[in-house]
């Protein structure tokens, strides 16, 4: 089964501008990305997905692969389609270009169902949450499953909510761990390909989360836990926090 990993990378950015080439100690962020996801195994191609040539010079410079796409795309998946169009691959990885960080073995993870059960179209990883202020962050995607772990919600909201334990989070947490989305997908390249033309959904349109276009037009996600983390740049305090950990390994 053939894998190719696609990490979409933009330029333009409303709070954080230029982040995929922001220095991380004496190497782009989209360099730190990329060779993490090389370092997975069963991926057999890598490449870097970008309208902004200023990231593809910068690809190209450290020895990557990378393929333009139109500007005008709505959403990361749109832009992953385009490319995963005119390649002959099976399954395709979308690697998040902030994700510096990313342990390999959480891609190898999320693959691990998609190539024993062909009839998963799509998917993705949880991690439990840590804290309080997570659980109640509208910024961390939340994700509630059933038992063959099947996505049936992501929310912004803290879910599940505790009815009985709503004044006592930390108890009611110790009891039913609540669990993050992973922002990693994995699709069927034949999914991915028809994902751009379903139409958007209210709930998708609502949360401002993609993933739940999927779920309102009857697809199924498979949603594998994992105890791995990673940190995702999504501001400079974030980059900061990335550098530190860095350094310090």
């Amino acid at each position: 089964m053939n894998v190719t990993a696609i990490i979409p990378a933009r330029y333009a950015s409303t709070r954080f501008p230029g982040k995929p080439l922001v220095d991380i100690l004496g190497k782009p962020m989209i360099q730190r990305v990329y060779e993490r996801v090389r370092q997975a195994q069963g991926i057999d191609r890598v490449l870097v997905a970008t309208d902004d040539p200023r990231i593809h010079d910068a690809v190209r410079a450290f020895g990557g692969e990378v393929a333009m796409t139109r500007a005008d795309h709505p959403t990361g998946t749109d832009r992953l389609a385009e490319v995963a169009a005119l390649l002959d691959t099976d399954l395709v990885v979308n690697v998040q270009g902030d994700e510096p960080l990313i342990d390999p073995r959480m891609i190898e993870e999320a693959l691990a169902p998609m190539r024993t059960d062909a009839s998963i179209p799509m998917g993705t990883l949880k991690t439990p949450i840590a804290t309080v202020e997570e659980f109640l962050n509208p910024n961390v995607v939340k994700v509630v499953t059933d038992r063959e772990g099947y996505a049936l919600y992501f929310s912004r909201a803290p879910i599940p909510h505790p009815r009985d334990l709503a004044a006592d989070l930390p108890q009611a947490m110790a009891q039913n761990a609540p669990f993050k989305h992973v922002g990693l997908y994995v699709y069927r390249r034949d999914f991915l390909l028809r994902y751009p033309h379903l139409p958007v959904t209210p709930l998708e349109d609502l949360e401002k989360l993609e993933q739940l276009r999927a779920l309102e037009h009857g697809f199924r996600i498979r949603v594998v836990a994992t105890e791995l983390n990673s940190l995702g740049v999504d501001t400079p305090e974030d980059l900061e926090r990335v550098r530190h950990a860095l350094a310090r390994s």
